[in-house]
């Protein structure tokens, strides 16, 4: 087992879905191995979401324990948080992790998640990283370890 870790940098040029006020975005990044046969899903994680802002900075990082990058793609999907309706979808992209030759050492990516005709494209920016080593917990956020005084 490995561990894919994904930092969320931030997203630019998002488009505005509200009437009122600027979106409140946050990401959904869903990982999917993609075989011929038969797909294996290894999960969500998402980020926190920001208020009013098309032009969000996150600074977060997720990992997820996978057995390997063959046929993986991760789905990045930027939704505006809304209250009462279903969220809006601002963006996405997907990104085959297989091709990127991912090392412990962070790549930086930037994927376009909106394309426009007359405003600059919607942008995710990310840094990946891949470590044959597994970690202790099962996905989610950094973990933490507790330290003890001897």
């Amino acid at each position: 087992m490995g561990v894919l870790t994904v930092f969320l940098d931030k997203c630019t040029n998002l488009p505005n879905s509200d009437l009122m006020t600027a979106s409140d975005p946050y990401v959904r990044l869903e990982l999917e191995q993609d075989n011929w046969t038969k797909d294996v899903d290894y999960g969500y994680q998402k980020s926190t979401t920001k208020q009013d802002d098309l032009n969000p900075v996150y600074g977060e990082t997720f990992t997820f324990n996978i057995p390997t990058l063959d046929n993986m793609v991760l789905t990045c999907k930027i939704k505006d948080d809304d209250t009462g309706s279903f969220d809006d979808k601002l963006g996405w992209c997907k990104i085959k992790l297989e091709e990127l030759g991912l090392s412990e050492t962070p790549m930086e990516i930037e994927r376009v998640v909106d394309r426009n005709v007359i405003t600059a494209n919607g942008m995710i920016f990310l840094k990946l990283s891949y470590s044959e080593k597994e970690q202790g917990a099962a996905g989610g956020n950094s973990g933490v370890t507790d330290e003890v005084d001897v």
